[in-house]
C-alpha cells in the first residue's frame, strides 16, 4: 500500500508540473515514477487478494516482466538490422541493435552469475543490471511522456511557426523528412490563419553546413515557394548549426519582428520532446509539435535524442549511476564479503 502512496504522490508531482510548463523533462520522470510505483502497489494489492483471478494476473504480470525485456530485444535487434539495410551501416543508425544486443547481454550476464556462484561476478552483475534499470526506467519514462507531449495542441494565438531544419541531399535539394516538416509547417500556418490569428509569419531555420551549396532555410524557402506559399510571410534564419542556435537565432527574430510573441515549432516527431526542453531552455515561448516519419526511422532516433537529454543533465545522470556502483561494492567491502 506504500508503494500507491508513493505512486499518488509522484502523480501530483506529475500534474503540477504540467500545469507548470508541459516541456519540463522533469514531468516524465514523476510520471515514470506514478506508474512503475503503481504497477507495484497494484501487484502487492493483487498478492494479497485471495481467488483464482488475482493469481492469474499475477502469473500473467510476472510473464510480462519475464518476457518483456527479451521481446523488446527481439524487436530492437530487427529494427537495426532494417535501419542498417535502408540507411547504411553507420553509428546512428545501429543504435536499435546494440541496445538490443545490450539487453540481451544484460540477461545473459545475470543468468551465468547464477549459474556460476562467484561472489565478485554476481556483485559486478547487480551493479550492471542497477545501472541498466535506471537508465531504461528514464529512457521508457521519457518515450511515454514524449508520445503524451506530441499530441498536445497548443497552437492558439502564435503569431509565428518557425520550422527546424534538417540535412539536404545533394547539398541543395529538400530531403523527405525535411519535406514532412514543411508540410507540417504549412498545415500548422493555415490553421493559425483559419482560426484568426493576426498575420502569423513562417521562419525556416538552418544554415549552410560544409557539405552543402545552399542554406537549409533558402532551400525550405524555395520548397515552399514553388508550392504556392505566399514569400511575403516567409523569414529566413540561415545562422544555426544545431537545433540550440535553430531556436536562439529564431527567437532573435522574433524578438525584433515582434517583441513578446508566441510560436509555434515544427519538428520531426522523434524530435518533439527535446526541442521543447531546449525551446524551454533558451527563454522560447512556444511549443512543439512533430511531422511523421517512417516507422522503422523511430526507434533509433527516439534512442539518440533520449542519449542527448541523458547528456544535457550528465551532471546528476552520471552522479546517480556512480552511486549506484559505489554504495554495493561499499557495503560489500565493509562487510567482508569482498576482499579490498
Amino acid at each position: 500500500m506504500f508503494a500507491l502512496e508513493l505512486a499518488a504522490a509522484a502523480f501530483a508531482l506529475f500534474v503540477a508540473g504540467m500545469i507548470r510548463d508541459t516541456r519540463s523533462y522533469s514531468n516524465a520522470v514523476f510520471l515514470g515514477l506514478a506508474l512503475a510505483l503503481g504497477a507495484l502497489g497494484f501487484a502487492e494489492r493483487l498478492a494479497d487478494t485471495p481467488g483464482m483471478l488475482a493469481r492469474l494476473l499475477i502469473l500473467v504480470l510476472a510473464l510480462l516482466v519475464a518476457a518483456g525485456p527479451l521481446l523488446v530485444a527481439g524487436y530492437l535487434v530487427i529494427n537495426g538490422i532494417t535501419m542498417a539495410r535502408r540507411e547504411g551501416v553507420r553509428p546512428a543508425t545501429l543504435l536499435s541493435l546494440l541496445a538490443g544486443i545490450a539487453i540481451v547481454a544484460v540477461i545473459a550476464l545475470d543468468l551465468v552469475a547464477d549459474r556460476v556462484g562467484s561472489v565478485k561476478l554476481s556483485l559486478f552483475t547487480s551493479v550492471a543490471t542497477l545501472v541498466f534499470g535506471y537508465v531504461s526506467f528514464l529512457f521508457v519514462s521519457y518515450v511515454i511522456y514524449a508520445f503524451i507531449y506530441g499530441r498536445v495542441k497548443a497552437y492558439g494565438g502564435a503569431d509565428f511557426v518557425v520550422v527546424l531544419g534538417s540535412g539536404l541531399k545533394a547539398g541543395r535539394r529538400v530531403t523527405p523528412l525535411l519535406a514532412s516538416r514543411l508540410e507540417r509547417g504549412r498545415q500548422v500556418y493555415e490553421a493559425l490563419v483559419a482560426g484568426g490569428a493576426a498575420g502569423p509569419l513562417l521562419i525556416v531555420s538552418g544554415g549552410k553546413g560544409s557539405d552543402e551549396r545552399v542554406s537549409e532555410a533558402e532551400a525550405m524557402a524555395r520548397y515552399l515557394i514553388d508550392r504556392g506559399f505566399p514569400d511575403g510571410r516567409l523569414l529566413r534564419e540561415d545562422r544555426s548549426r544545431s537545433t540550440e542556435e535553430n531556436l536562439k537565432f529564431s527567437k532573435a527574430i522574433m524578438d525584433q519582428s515582434r517583441p513578446g510573441s508566441r510560436c509555434v515549432i515544427v519538428t520531426s516527431n522523434f524530435h518533439v520532446f527535446r526541442t521543447a526542453i531546449l525551446a524551454r531552455r533558451v527563454g522560447l515561448n512556444g511549443q512543439v509539435t512533430g511531422a511523421a516519419t517512417a516507422g522503422y526511422y523511430w526507434p533509433s532516433a527516439m534512442l539518440r535524442e533520449f542519449a542527448a537529454v541523458f547528456m544535457s543533465y550528465k551532471v546528476v545522470n552520471f552522479g546517480v549511476c556512480a552511486m549506484i556502483t559505489v554504495l554495493p561494492v561499499g557495503y560489500a567491502a565493509v562487510h567482508g564479503i569482498i576482499g579490498v
